[in-house]
């Protein structure tokens, strides 16, 4: 793949791998053709990842490199991307900037549309793409008005430029003034070579051999066909959109591909009266803008099934996939093709399964007729998926009808789903029925009897959601009928400073640019070393099992494999230990997981070894009775200890004098980090006294440096951790990192060479588990004016095969459930289930976003048992409302807690939106609008006081410049750039002369995770103490000459022999929580926030947009405006995507499914709310952290559940017209199943329910 041979062949490392499948567009590059019959030159975006380099034969490819560098000129997409703050971690941000160059050079002055489709196919884990988009949109004319800026209530073209307007707009954080102008002549030009060759050198034919495989590309179509009679079971490659992934994930194998891209005939495109002719190789975008143009071009009525061709095409892929993907794949519905003589109708009888139809294997398809719309005719398609685009489907359908002329009378009906069975289904007998009827209420009342009964499905159907996909045939059907009706009518605040100190500006990230150039080096990124080795792990595929036997043998006869490594190779420690329970390194006589890892294949190359690895045979003897649910493990007792529990007044007494008890529960599922950048390290031995430098990507370098050092029974002195750069980890890369990275160091240590170990997206996702399902039950004593006077929770969390941070989860699940309300009687109890799943770990909150979701869900159902406002029960009733103990005991002011409220109301207009979400839900039958606001405290640092410390070193040279080297990571924080900022303070000089090194533990020892919303604290605390201790020894200096420079003062301190040499410390806060007692002080400070959100959901498909957020913060004095606000966009985004899209399935044999971008749905640029308001509240001081900031990393993750509590507040809306009122269950996340089924229309209540136990089905309950 181009991928491959940029990065290993040509050390082209700015295009990224992120998950090899076209998913993530972290690997997009720009490909340039020339087109001799046009003479024009066509750009388009495409993924590396899936483009075979022999198709490239001709064209020129376009790299971030190419566009731009710091050595020479930076381009101004990259330039404007990182100005807005649009790179964090930054490992996305090459695959944005080629996504919008690309656009560029197509379109230099694009609009905002064309900015979203561009970027639709780029997934960011970090920035909530917010800062992105500011970046693009300052190329589009449209940028400067109020509506591209998500303020159209308020829009200046509407005269409102009031000074009340302008302060309740969040701040500007870069200066647009202050850009590079788009010059599209200084953009590099298509190689004059190429054009010549395309004009001048006849085609010819194509043949590549591989070690495995033939690649052929004829130029004929009599060619092609002759190619496909002698191999007919040989696949047709066009864009390798499909082929690719099958080959990569499922191991498919094909002797021969033939790749007809240079075919003409399949790219001819012919009009006529009655339609369209389309070559079958032109590409989803290039049909795409074909049909636009007939839809400007011929009358109306003519362009029905243009129009809803091209809305289905908007939401299929990314604009990459439509870029290369044939036009085939999505054409569904009364389209004729025709290929070699014949003409077949593309109806039922054409697909005859998965992936089938009735071609014969030696036939090809030439080209696809899509024919004018008839007078009377009228056709919509619609798609409900996981996420609004680029996601395949849950069902889509196609639906057409045509009325007898003058009347109501259906003349003809078609429908088809997707979806709903192995290929696409007519609703034959249905349509039959309506036929000759009129189109009336009866009519489709019986339609949709008639519906139920022909579509069906298996309680075990593959993907699932058997109710949901029926509901969805039935509701799609009125949606038909509802948009049939209506067309043919039958009826921001920065405190003033000295103008040098760069303390608390919006500094840009100090590594943006490079990382916008591709420049940034990431851990893959480093150049192979010299008779490098690569490694691949093989893990189990039984969930509970002893190991009879590992037979390598075969995986040893594998061209390039050097060895194989079990855990008799450790020579060490052959377990971790993580909060007193060990794990082993690697299986020696059990699994306890399908994913557990039980060797490892070491090769010459990574595809030697992924070879080796299929090759080794592990015996199995299932064990009996594995635990996969939380309530599986509760009835087996199946628990890590101890558990936890925490009381204060006295609950089961309160209960006897409220007025009211109620109970319920709440699921909320895992999470996966869905980081960048895969787990990657470089193990490197050093050949003399048993030395090993480690280059890697993680959190703890000093407790991957131990443990290594364990494993190869050497002293710690012997092994330097590196760390320059992380490309995300949100708690994914401590505990599992420092396992793969001494089962590298094994390997390294074995063999004496470096080894390598870069997991696949799908290997990551599998080993390395995910946020803790938990389930959440709670009981709640209240008053009938809403007072909560009683609440005992229980949380169970699914933990996984191991302990790993599980013990530490849900004791801060059970310091966090008060969240921010004053509950005289408060009980909560917490345990670790201990499953045959993944190991879960640590992720963003820690428990917190798990802990707060039941705590607002009891709040949310005290309020809808009342029948009153849950804001009112929240804020007004039952917060926290002055000093005051909390249920560890531990005081506290929450003065900013309700500032922080109070605002936020304000600043969102909530009381005049409340109304019209009244309004709106009284006129609108099928659509509903919510609102919440959701309040958070949250304790900031380690509640283990020893974690809370850091150290720093720091170097002046003779020549001014300053080197500092801390023990914190940079993942995308920021924590660099505000080292850098205080270092800049302290020392009273500009940044420009400060750079941050990479995190060494040769440098820094005994550093602490970079975690808990704390690295800022405590490092830049230590960096604050070396900086004063050498502006004190320089102090002498200035005061002999007074009028001297920074320069000349250093020069003269080295002169003086005056160290220029420091080391800082920072103690840290002494933490602790007595679990015996029930109290402690496990927390520093607290920050304070609150979020109103609004949603509009679509009750018939359960789809849902956030119209508008608005969130107030309270961070302290902010270090860095533009990298806090990005750090609170981006968790925000993430807990959007936790309480409302991002699902992990497993099967009933504990296998997951969700292995890639694919299957599992982060939110893309898609889902970020219309309008986006981020607020710092001002006027506030924190004397427990560095000049008064706040530690902001985690907190706003749970604020994205004011769009999960907003959905319910729209789906309760929808159940007040079905008669249903009161508290109702809705888990988490709330995707468009739970959401449509929760709404109860008429057509879910159709569905009839499976009967539990009476079927396996298809995917597990987790937790």
């Amino acid at each position: 793949m181009l991928l491959s041979y940029l990065r290993e062949r040509l050390r082209l490392t700015g295009t990224k791998y992120g998950c090899g499948g076209g998913g993530c567009g972290a690997c997009t590059v720009m490909v340039s053709r020339y087109q001799p019959g046009t003479k024009t030159i066509l750009h388009f975006s495409a993924n590396a990842c899936l483009l075979p380099v022999c198709q490239l034969q001709g064209a020129a490819v376009t790299t971030v490199e190419g566009i731009g560098n710091t050595k020479t000129r930076v381009h101004p997409v990259q330039e404007r991307i990182a100005k807005a703050h649009g790179s964090q971690c930054g490992f996305c941000t090459p695959g944005m900037v080629m996504s919008m160059y690309t656009l560029l050079r197509n379109k230099p002055q694009p609009n905002m549309e064309d900015i979203t489709v561009a970027l639709g196919g780029n997934l960011c884990r970090c920035t909530g793409y917010r800062p992105i988009v500011d970046g693009c949109k300052t190329f589009s004319p449209e940028s400067n008005c109020c509506q591209a800026n998500g303020n159209g209530a308020g829009c200046c073209l509407n005269g409102d430029s009031s000074p009340e307007r302008s302060e309740n707009l969040p701040p500007q954080l870069f200066d647009q003034e202050d850009l590079l102008p788009l010059d599209p002549t200084q953009d590099l030009i298509f190689p004059p070579e190429l054009i010549l060759m395309a004009e001048t050198e006849p085609q010819v034919s194509q043949l590549f051999r591989g070690e495995r495989m033939v690649w052929v590309s004829p130029v004929s179509l009599e060619e092609l066909i002759q190619l496909k009679t002698s191999h007919p079971q040989a696949p047709l490659v066009m864009g390798n959109t499909n082929i690719g992934p099958d080959i990569k994930f499922k191991g498919a194998w094909h002797p021969i591909i033939i790749s007809p891209t240079r075919v003409q005939e399949l790219f001819e495109v012919t009009k006529t009266p009655q339609g369209v002719c389309i070559g079958a190789g032109c590409s989803l975008s290039v049909v795409k803008a074909l049909l636009e143009g007939l839809v400007q071009e011929i009358p109306e009525e003519k362009t029905e099934i243009y129009r809803s061709l091209l809305q289905q095409l908007g939401n299929l892929g990314g604009q990459q996939i439509r870029n290369v993907a044939s036009e085939l794949s999505v054409v569904t519905i009364f389209i004729h093709f025709i290929y070699s003589v014949q003409e077949i109708l593309l109806n039922k009888d054409f697909f005859v399964g998965f992936g089938k139809t009735s071609l014969k294997p030696d036939e090809i398809v030439l080209s696809v007729f899509i024919p004018v719309s008839r007078q009377g005719e009228f056709m919509r398609a619609f798609r409900q998926a996981p996420r609004k685009e680029n996601a395949l489907a849950t069902v889509t359908t196609g639906m057409r009808v045509m009325f007898t002329e003058g009347s109501s009378v259906v003349k003809e009906l078609s429908i088809y789903y997707g979806g709903v069975g192995p290929c696409t289904v007519s609703a034959t007998k249905t349509c039959a029925a309506v036929i000759g009827r009129k189109w009336d209420e009866q009519t489709l009342s019986e339609a949709y009897t008639q519906l139920l009964d022909e579509i069906s499905l298996s309680p075990s159907h593959p993907g699932g959601q058997v109710e949901f996909r029926r509901s969805l045939t039935l509701s799609l059907l009125f949606k038909f009928n509802l948009q049939m009706l209506h067309k043919t009518k039958i009826s921001r605040h920065l405190v003033s400073q000295s103008g040098d100190d760069p303390v608390g500006r919006p500094i840009m990230h100090r590594s943006a640019i490079s990382q916008a150039t591709g420049e940034a080096v990431y851990c893959d990124d480093i150049p192979k070393m010299d008779g490098e080795l690569h490694i691949v792990l093989v893990t189990s595929t039984r969930p509970h099992a002893k190991i009879l036997d590992i037979d390598i043998s075969e995986a040893l006869q594998v061209p390039g494999v050097v060895d194989v490594i079990t855990s008799k190779d450790i020579p060490g420690k052959k377990f971790r230990t993580f909060t007193g329970i060990d794990e082993d390194i690697l299986a020696q006589n059990e699994v306890s997981c399908v994913g557990h890892m039980v060797c490892a294949v070491v090769a010459d190359t990574r595809k030697q070894a992924k070879r080796g690895a299929a090759l080794v045979k592990i015996g199995y003897e299932d064990l009996p009775g594995p635990v996969f649910t939380v309530e599986e493990a509760i009835e087996k007792q199946s628990f890590f200890l101890p558990q936890r529990m925490i009381e204060r007044g006295n609950v089961d007494e309160a209960f006897d004098k409220v007025d009211h008890v109620y109970e319920g529960e709440i699921r909320l599922g895992g999470q996966e980090h869905f980081y960048m950048e895969t787990q990657s390290m470089v193990v490197v031995p050093s050949g003399e006294e048993r030395e090993l430098k480690v280059y890697l990507s993680c959190q703890h370098p000093t407790y991957t440096q131990e443990s290594i050092a364990e494993t190869l029974g050497i002293p710690s002195n012997r092994v330097s951790c590196h760390v320059k750069r992380v490309g995300g980890a949100f708690g994914g890369k401590v505990t599992k990192t420092s396992i793969i990275a001494c089962i590298t160091s094994v390997a390294a240590w074995k063999t004496g060479r470096a080894v390598r170990c870069v997991l696949e997206r799908g290997e990551d996702m599998l080993i390395t588990g995910a946020r803790h399902p938990v389930l959440g039950k709670h009981k709640v004593g209240f008053m009938n004016d809403g007072r909560i006077m009683a609440a005992d929770l229980h949380y169970y969390a699914n933990s996984g095969n191991t302990a790993d941070e599980s013990l530490l989860v849900i004791e801060k699940i059970l310091l966090h459930l008060d969240n921010a309300y004053n509950v005289p009687n408060l009980r909560g109890r917490s345990v670790a289930c201990k499953t045959n799943l993944p190991s879960n770990t640590a992720f963003r909150g820690f428990g917190v976003p798990q802990s707060m979701l039941v705590t607002e869900n009891m709040i949310n159902d005290v309020a809808m048992k009342l029948g009153c406002n849950a804001e009112e029960v929240r804020g007004q009733i039952n917060m926290y409302k002055e000093v005051s103990l909390t249920h560890y005991k531990f005081e506290f002011d929450p003065k900013n807690l309700l500032r922080c409220w109070d605002e936020c109301k304000e600043k969102s207009d909530y009381g005049s939106r409340r109304k019209s979400i009244a309004q709106f839900n009284q006129q609108n039958r099928w659509k509903k609008r919510g609102m919440a606001t959701i309040p958070i405290k949250y304790g900031i640092a380690f509640s283990d006081g020893f974690l809370n410390q850091a150290a720093s070193l720091v170097h002046i040279y003779k020549d001014g410049s300053v080197l500092v080297s801390h023990g914190g990571t940079e993942m995308g924080q920021g924590i660099h750039t505000k080292m850098q900022q205080v270092a800049s303070r302290e020392l009273h000089i500009p940044a420009s002369l400060i750079h941050i090194t990479e995190t060494n533990t040769s440098a820094v020892p005994n550093t602490c995770p970079s975690a808990a919303s704390f690295g800022t604290d405590a490092n830049g605390m230590a960096v604050k103490d070396a900086c004063e201790t050498l502006y004190q020894r320089l102090e002498p200096v200035r005061k002999q000459n007074p009028e001297g420079t920074w320069q000349t003062w250093v020069k003269s301190a080295f002169i003086q022999k005056i160290s220029l040499s420091a080391t800082g410390y920072y103690r840290g806060h002494d933490l602790h929580m007595d679990w015996e007692k029930q109290e402690g002080q496990p927390y520093a400070y607290y920050t304070y926030g609150a979020c109103c959100s609004e949603v509009e959901v679509d009750c018939l498909t359960g789809d849902y947009r956030t119209v508008r957020t608005d969130i107030v913060m309270d961070i302290g004095r902010s270090i860095n405006p533009s990298v806090d606000i990005g750090q609170i966009e981006g968790a925000f985004i993430q807990g959007l995507g936790l309480y409302t899209m991002e699902e992990l399935k497993f099967s009933p044999s504990g296998v997951l499914y969700t292995r890639g971008p694919s299957q599992y749905k982060i939110p893309a640029v898609c889902d970020i709310p219309l309008q986006f308001n981020v607020y710092l509240l001002s006027g506030s001081d924190n004397p427990h952290a560095i000049y008064s900031s706040k530690g902001i990393g985690e907190p706003v993750l749970f604020l994205g559940s004011s769009v999960f509590f907003a959905i319910k507040d729209a789906v309760a809306a929808a159940r007040v017209e079905a008669g249903m009122v009161g508290p109702f269950t809705l888990d988490s996340p709330a995707t468009p199943e739970r959401t449509c089924l929760a709404c109860n229309t008429p057509f879910t209540q159709k569905i009839p329910a499976s009967k539990q136990g009476s079927f396996q089905p298809w995917a597990l309950n987790i937790p």
